[in-house]
């Protein structure tokens, strides 16, 4: 109880104490430079008295010369100062001092400004608060001209900084453009000359040394990018690691083995997965082809797979991505982020320096093979754990014409391609094509060894005879081809076209440029797209391929012969869906 007492009791002596030793420091003071000589304070003082009414200097310690804003009462000092440091008007390590502090007063001269009636009020604007009623209208007034520290005053001011500011200065020079050495916090004559041209180029006076104002502005404009960013270390237990994160652009949406999704939050798109999965050498470059298939890596970009590890990058017209994953302790963890081009491209390259260089995986922690937010009800096939597949513009059908890989296919999947591949990944070149024929014929930039190739019926087929159309009906959904079952209607077109032949059989899309086979296994033929713009409809089972002929002339003006067959006998069932499934290979066309 007594000592309860005596701290009661101290508390109470020291706010008497407080306020007594306020009123003992008289008027309070806004110190906002102090100068070595008379002169120089002289000089300061005018400087200052052009942008503010209430300028005074004092003598100090026998040695300075203060230059001050005031009288005020202390509350009235401290909201005064706090709004023009915030208005950058006065030197950001400026204070509050009091009348007590200071000796002879020498500017103005022959004035006592420590017996004045201290302000209750503030002059700056900046401290006022927010009116409710709409202010009138008034003239625009001019900036006023703030005078800065000299470059002595910019040197002692230098000194104080330690060496974490002191490279953070370089680093906000060499984000500007200025500095391209090393940043170590030691200014030598490269950092001077980078110090010196910002100067010029912000219109200061070129002297190599930053005053204080200088520097706020610089690492000012350096961080101001980086503002809305949030980047905040974050460690995520689903997946087991810990890393900074553009919290301000992402957050946490769902985790879908073997990712965890942070989706964007606004315009700027920015996206991140985690990646965290059991694996072994060959899970990481299973997973190193399967991420180059998703739309957020694009297709052109920095490839590089090691042993342990692999980075992706992905760049186009629309969307930038990274990807890094890494395989340790039987635990594979990564990351993705895309983020849509546009803006200053050198602040998300530190975004993603910043969270490759922070990349921390948590040992003993991988996201559960089989771990899925929600139900489950809106997975797709177009989809892998969340991640839209790319998929192609279009698909169609070919088919394997020599054992090199060429391939015979329709020009309606040409189009307008950027690139067109046979299969999933081989990328070809149209070395021939006949737009009245619809055909054309596809070379594989890599050596390709094809289970089959056709071959083609070297005698006129059978009316009516019973036809099979090998295609990918259903584009790019289906691993293998689909079979169709018809027969052979006629061996002329509709008005007698001597180059093609009518088939009566449905076929959708996706099959044109698939092979039509007789019993035998032999090629009679290559299914036309429909010309949907035709002034008449025909009926669905209305189809018409391009026949042996009109192919052999088309092959033989590119250099190439078709294969004959040799089988005159009918082909089981089972052995003509394995030759169609040979034979025959998806198109696509890439956009």
């Amino acid at each position: 109880m007594k000592t309860f007492l005596v701290l009661v009791f101290s508390l109470v002596l020291s706010v008497f104490s407080s306020s007594a030793h306020a009123q003992e420091q008289g008027s309070a003071w806004i110190q906002i430079e102090a100068l070595r000589t008379l002169a120089d304070g002289e000089a300061r003082a005018r400087s200052y008295a052009a942008s503010f009414p209430n300028v005074a200097g004092f003598r100090v310690g026998g040695r300075w010369y203060a230059v001050a804003l005031g009288p005020y009462t202390p509350a009235a000092a401290s909201a005064e100062l706090g709004a023009l440091k915030r208005g950058r008007l006065i030197p950001q390590d400026s204070y509050i001092a009091y009348s007590n502090q200071y000796e002879q007063q020498f500017w103005p001269v022959g004035a006592n400004a420590l017996l004045a009636t201290p302000q209750d009020t503030v002059l700056s604007p900046l401290a006022q608060p927010e009116q409710t009623d709409q202010p009138l209208a008034q003239e625009p007034v001019p900036p006023a001209y703030i005078p800065d520290e000299t470059p002595g005053e910019a040197r002692a001011s230098e000194r104080a900084l330690d060496a974490a500011q002191r490279m953070l200065l370089q680093e906000s020079l060499k984000w500007e453009g200025f500095y391209d050495a090393a940043i170590d916090g030691s200014f030598g004559a490269g950092t001077r000359r980078a110090m010196a041209a910002w100067q010029e180029a912000k219109g200061y006076d070129a002297t190599g040394v930053l005053t204080t104002r200088q520097r706020t502005e610089l690492v000012g404009d350096y961080r101001s990018p980086f503002a809305d960013l949030g980047l905040a270390s974050v460690r995520d237990d689903a997946a087991g690691i810990e890393m900074i994160l553009p919290t301000g652009k992402v957050k946490y949406s769902r985790a879908e083995a073997p990712f965890v999704h942070y989706d964007s939050t606004d315009e700027d798109e920015v996206q991140v997965i985690l990646i965290s999965q059991s694996g072994d050498e060959a899970t990481l470059f299973g997973l190193y082809d399967i991420m180059q298939t998703l739309e957020m890596v694009p297709t052109e970009g920095f490839r590089e797979r090691k042993k342990q590890s692999f980075v992706l990058t992905g760049q186009s017209s629309t969307l930038n991505s990274y990807s890094y994953a890494e395989l340790k302790d039987g635990a594979i963890k990564g990351f993705t982020v895309s983020w849509k081009p546009g803006g200053d491209a050198r602040v998300m390259e530190r975004v993603v320096n910043t969270m490759q260089e922070s990349f921390a995986p948590v040992e003993g922690i991988v996201l559960p093979d089989n771990a899925l937010s929600g139900d489950g009800s809106d997975q797709r096939i177009d989809l892998m754990a969340g991640l839209k597949i790319r998929r192609p513009e279009r698909s169609r059908s070919g088919f394997y014409i020599d054992e090199t890989g060429k391939v015979l296919t329709t020009t309606d999947v040409l189009g307008q391609c950027a690139r067109i591949t046979i299969g999933e990944e081989i990328e070809a070149d149209v070395t021939s094509r006949d737009d009245t024929l619809g055909l054309a014929l596809l070379t594989p930039r890599q050596s390709l060894r094809p289970l089959a190739v056709a071959e083609f019926q070297g005698s006129v087929p059978r009316l009516n005879s019973e036809v099979t159309l090998a295609g990918f009906s259903y584009e790019d959904i289906l691993d293998l081809p689909v079979l169709t079952f018809g027969t052979l209607a006629d061996i002329r077109g509709l008005q007698g076209e001597e180059f093609v032949e009518r088939l009566a059989l449905s076929a959708l899309p996706g099959d044109a440029g698939g092979p039509v086979f007789d019993t035998t296994g032999a090629v009679l033929g290559m299914l036309r797209a429909r010309n949907e713009q035709a002034d008449k409809q025909l009926p669905p089972d209305v189809n018409f391929a391009v026949d042996v002929p009109a192919i052999a002339d088309f092959l033989g003006q590119a250099g190439l012969s078709p294969r004959a067959a040799v089988l005159n006998k009918s082909l089981a069932p089972e052995d003509l869906v394995t030759l169609a499934g040979d034979v025959t290979v998806r198109i696509s066309c890439w956009n």
